[in-house]
């Protein structure tokens, strides 16, 4: 009986003076250090292409029936330099998707999104009506073709991962 209370005595001071491997910083992992490299590249192309601070503005990608909406707002109201880029580049976007021209899509993510093949074939089934909001601006994506529709929602939940939005995926 007493060797045993011994053993966990000896067992017990060896585990109070070993240091606490849990406390220190695990090793780097390079797949999540490489995804982050990723996204602030991403987000690099984003802020040069669409002329506006990513971190001073706040995305939004909303799936509707009928298509959906790309919203950008200023994170602070006070903002008057950044509400006039997001109206300057969502001005330029819907002219530019109306005419099939998703150039700066592929600018920014380095791909072709999602949908956009689609989207450029049935240019002339889609509207992209440009519209102002208090923080910045809109573009509302309206279409009756049920390949556009599909096609929208495709593009606006790539955007919605690759943007880490958290907007709602229906």
């Amino acid at each position: 009986m007493k060797s045993a209370f011994l053993a966990v005595l000896a067992t017990l001071t060896v585990i109070a003076f070993t240091p606490v491997l849990a406390a220190e910083e695990p090793p780097a992992c390079p797949l999540h250090a490489a995804h982050s490299k990723a996204e602030a590249e991403l987000d690099r192309r984003g802020d040069q292409v669409m002329g506006l601070d990513h971190a001073r503005t706040t995305h939004h990608f909303r799936i509707e029936p009928d298509g959906g909406i790309i919203q950008i707002d200023t994170n602070d109201a006070a903002d008057d330099e950044s509400r006039q880029a997001i109206r300057t580049h969502l001005f330029e976007i819907a002219g530019a998707f109306s005419c099939g021209d998703f150039s700066a899509p592929f600018a920014i993510h380095q791909r072709v999104m999602p949908g956009v093949p689609v989207l450029i074939e049935k240019k002339e089934a889609v509207r992209y009506r440009y519209e102002e909001t208090e923080r910045g601006a809109q573009v509302r994506i309206v279409t009756q073709d049920p390949g556009a529709v599909a096609a929208i929602h495709e593009f606006l939940r790539a955007q919605i991962g690759d943007h880490r939005t958290g907007d709602q995926l229906p």
